[in-house]
């Protein structure tokens, strides 16, 4: 069956399959703490300031990752992919579990929460770097979307289940432990991809080709990617897509439960048919054996705008959660067939500092996403803004199509020596003696397949 022939050679390797393990753990207790973070920031905070208590801590929770990407990058970006994720493990690790503890001794203020939820989110960027990069390290060419695809869609399924659990916690356990769960989960990826990295570190360092590029670590990611058009364009669209999905994350808690629309607990089912189908979407394309990825990202785009327009003729509850779970399920090879894209197309040594980079031009998308959907739904009926969101990442759709095009077809203009590489994902395969040594590190099985949030 080629769909579980895809996979099986990634889940039969221990190492792979305890890293793919820790992920998960890690990405449910994120997931958590979604959850986690606001219950406890209007626990304690002060009277009439619970509102802005919950904006600090949930922006504390992600933004300081981009003053980390940009003002670390001198140091950080020469350490191997298992360093950064290590490095970043251990900080949230240590900064979740204050939380916790600050708050079973009755010790945690405002200012403290919030000053170490930023903290723990400094080096994300490139924690997130280091994850992907490792991927790209430990895999074949014709394994990385597999299992980019495998990643990504541990971190749908947490998001599903994250929530749920860090609401059952918390009303049994409060608030503060939960945000410590959360804490040990990163502890136990930290220990994971120790020991992994252990493992395999005398086989990365025989098997880790020369940069054609002459690229070094040093090397600054957003330097690198403004002499890449296509992978700049990739940025530029997925910070966009990122961008118009902030509204729909404004308008679609107001559209679901207000008028006649029933109880708050229909979101989550919205949430939770979206999640699904991007576990199935995501699982699926990475299974497939070779994949042109710009035609693959843009279609993603173009049809997960189509699903959000019919939200403004006013269709039954049921077809709007149907009508979510396809658009899960579109959405779900964005992330890995991205992440497949950056691999294939950057060398080794300035792989961790264009991924760094990406994760910190995104993080600064969806809060100005949402921060434009507020004002949205207080001028325009909810539904109107998910109709209108929708035309818009059409619009960005068509331009992007566009672009694309114009671009091969100056490729072409401009003669073979310039063109720039295309194709499917799968890279060439590098010499035999190579291909055994990078094979070595993963799998001792030949692999057959090639893959690549989140919003």
């Amino acid at each position: 069956m080629p769909f579980l022939s895809t996979y099986r050679p990634l889940l039969t390797d221990s190492r792979l399959r305890r890293l793919l393990g820790a992920f998960g753990v890690s990405d449910l207790g994120d997931g958590m703490s979604v959850v986690a973070v606001p219950l406890l920031a209007i626990e304690i905070a002060a009277p009439g300031q619970a509102g802005m208590l919950v904006g600090a801590s949930v922006a504390a929770y992600a933004l300081p990752g981009v003053v980390g990407a940009l003002v670390f990058g001198r140091w950080l970006r020469r350490l191997p992919a298992a360093s950064l994720l290590l490095t970043d493990s251990v900080l949230r690790a240590a900064c979740l579990s204050a939380v916790a503890l600050a708050w079973a001794f009755g010790v945690l203020r405002p200012a403290g929460l919030v000053a170490l939820l930023g903290l723990s989110s400094l080096l994300h960027a490139w924690g997130s770097a280091g994850k992907f990069t490792l991927l790209a390290e430990l895999l074949p060419p014709d394994q990385r979307l597999a299992g980019n695809s495998l990643a990504s869609s541990t971190s749908s399924l947490a998001m599903i289940a994250g929530p749920a659990v860090a609401g059952v916690g918390a009303a049994v356990a409060g608030p503060g432990w939960v945000i410590g769960a959360d804490g040990l989960s990163f502890a136990l990826l930290g220990l994971v991809v120790w020991s992994v990295h252990r493992e395999v570190r005398p086989d990365l360092h025989r098997a880790r080709p020369a940069d054609p590029t002459g690229a070094r670590g040093s090397t600054s990611g957003l330097r690198f990617l403004r002499g890449r058009p296509t992978l700049l364009g990739l940025l530029v669209l997925t910070w966009a897509f990122n961008l118009l999905f902030g509204p729909v994350e404004v308008a679609l808690p107001l559209h679901v439960t207000g008028g006649d629309r029933g109880h708050t607990e229909l979101l989550g089912a919205y949430w939770t048919a979206f999640g699904l189908g991007a576990v199935a979407g995501g699982l699926t394309v990475g299974a497939l054996r070779r994949l042109s990825p710009a035609p693959v990202l843009l279609a993603v785009v173009g049809c997960w705008s189509l699903i959000l327009l019919p939200f403004g003729f006013g269709p039954p509850t049921a077809v709007e959660l149907v009508c979510f779970g396809l658009g899960g399920m579109i959405y779900g090879p964005f992330p890995a067939v991205s992440y497949t894209l950056l691999q294939s197309r950057t060398p080794p040594a300035a792989l961790s500092s264009v991924l760094a980079a990406r994760s910190a031009v995104l993080l600064t998308a969806a809060p100005v996403g949402t921060a434009i959907g507020g004002p949205l739904t207080s001028v325009l009926a909810p539904a109107h803004v998910l109709a209108g969101s929708g035309a818009a990442t059409l619009l960005l759709a068509l331009t992007a199509v566009l672009a694309w095009r114009g671009r091969r077809i100056l490729d072409r203009l401009s003669g073979p020596g310039r063109r720039s590489p295309r194709g499917p994902v799968t890279a060439p395969r590098p010499p035999a003696g190579e291909d055994r040594r990078r094979t070595a590190t993963a799998t001792h099985t030949p692999p057959p397949a090639s893959p690549e949030r989140s919003r």
